[in-house]
């Protein structure tokens, strides 16, 4: 993100950037996602990296300070991540300045103000004018910042070489490191680190002058995980990309693995709606995923969470012809709850034939940023709201034999912050409160998820 910084302010001997898993803005996808916080990557970056070296040898109690922060990373999952208030967080030292004010600033402003748009990528991109070499993984915590900054380039960039030299590489890697295991899966040697490789090549091009071919490449290289092999294509998404709605049914049962839950293309004609507690003192604990420092990361096997009764469960049919799912995909939900506000989270998973539920993606909306992110707005108790939900993109062939599964709740933690369904003040409260949630999806609530369907 600081490379794109820097070319946006033109210096005039720069010639290319390689912007290694960069955000395009550090609030949404960096800070917060959906108006959630990212707790485990809030609290941890600087306990574990920014703040010790703030004060390590530059203080006198500097050893003693950074001796602290490593016994409360080692403490995260049995005190910290569950300590309330925010505005109060013991390891970061809230009344030293010398250790992590900005943590603090960073709960000052849940909504995309100012303090967050002037540092934004997002605008900028006709103030670049060299090409950029943007890559990334699929279980990286910015994916999507790092799309959004090739398309904007492709698109906005501000000279001719930058708009057609951009181009992108997406691994099924986590943030760091690059390797052929991620998380419970190895992607086999096709998947092994290429960007040593790839940087090399692109600075002999673009510094060198060196014709090696580079500038022939493919402008978007990305790994279709299930498949296990690497695409190559010149948009993003990719061309003849369908979507394709996947809606849930239910016989007012979805709880948990063994309930009734379904997913289909046929749009719901009942009239059930399914219902759970979401109860903040025990949220659904967060399984792989997006690089969380604390939580490792990559696909991880979601059943130990599946038989949870706050946890709703939709599965399709086995599929009878592969379906490669490559690119965005959003989930709506028609939902009330009993809260002033509170969250609504969606996990996809690949089924295995033996019953694995391999974690695709996920993400999180919290209910009174359901319209806007700079304006929030809280919710009428048991009223119902129609919900989008941005799962970040992906790239899975779902086999034969496989099952597409959509998981509904309300938590997602350590990953998001607990929502206390009270309607205070972000990260000032102490006390939670119980949800009584409803989804719906009958002919009038048509709750679905919708995928990318990109040909084979």
């Amino acid at each position: 993100t600081t490379q794109y910084q820097t070319a946006i302010l033109r210096p005039p001997h720069l010639v290319t950037i390689v912007p290694a898993m960069a955000s395009d803005d550090y609030h949404d996808g960096w800070t917060y996602e959906g108006g959630a916080l990212d707790l485990s990557f809030a609290e941890d970056w600087p306990m574990s990296t920014l703040a010790a070296s703030a004060v390590r040898g530059r203080y006198p109690d500097g050893a003693a300070i950074v001796a602290e922060l490593n016994q409360a990373i080692k403490d995260e999952f049995t005190k910290w991540y569950r300590y309330l208030p925010l505005t109060d967080f013991p390891p970061l030292r809230p009344s030293d300045p010398r250790v992590a004010p900005y943590f603090f600033d960073w709960l000052k402003h849940p909504n995309d103000d100012s303090y967050w748009t002037r540092w934004s990528i997002r605008g900028h991109y006709g103030d670049v004018t060299v090409p950029a070499l943007e890559f990334d993984g699929w279980y990286d915590i910015f994916i999507n910042g790092a799309l959004n900054n090739f398309m904007g380039m492709r698109s906005e960039g501000g000279s001719g070489v930058a708009r057609a030299g951009t181009q992108l590489v997406v691994g099924p890697w986590v943030h760091i490191p690059w390797s052929q295991t991620v998380g419970q899966i190895n992607f086999g040697a096709q998947a092994a680190n290429p960007i040593d490789q790839l940087q090399l090549n692109w600075f002999d091009y673009w510094l060198k002058g060196i014709h090696n071919g580079t500038n022939k490449q493919p402008r978007v290289r990305i790994f279709l995980m299930g498949a296990d092999r690497w695409l190559a294509a010149n948009t993003w998404p990719l061309p003849r990309t369908r979507y394709v709605k996947y809606y849930l049914h239910s016989g007012g049962g979805a709880n948990s693995v063994r309930g009734n839950g379904l997913l289909s293309v046929i749009k719901s004609a009942g009239a059930a709606t399914d219902h759970y507690t979401y109860n903040p003192r025990h949220p659904v604990p967060s399984i792989g995923g997006r690089f969380q420092s604390s939580v490792p990361g990559g696909p991880y096997d979601q059943r130990p969470v599946l038989g949870r009764r706050d946890v709703l469960v939709f599965t399709t049919a086995p599929q009878r012809h592969s379906l490669a799912v490559i690119g965005p995909i959003t989930v709506t939900l028609y939902a009330s709850s009993s809260a002033k506000d509170t969250d609504w989270t969606a996990k996809l998973d690949d089924v295995y034939p033996d019953g694995t539920s391999m974690l695709i993606e996920y993400g999180i909306q919290r209910a009174r940023y359901r319209n806007s992110e700079t304006h929030p707005t809280l919710i009428q108790p048991r009223r119902v709201y129609k919900y989008t939900i941005h799962v970040w993109p992906t790239a899975n062939l779902f086999k034969v034999g496989h099952r597409i599964r959509l998981e509904v709740s309300s938590s997602n933690f350590p990953m998001y912050d607990r929502n206390p369904n009270t309607g205070d003040p972000f990260a000032q409260d102490a006390k939670l409160e119980i949800a009584k949630q409803t989804i719906y999806h009958d002919r009038a609530h048509p709750s679905e998820m919708t995928l990318p369907i990109a040909p084979q």
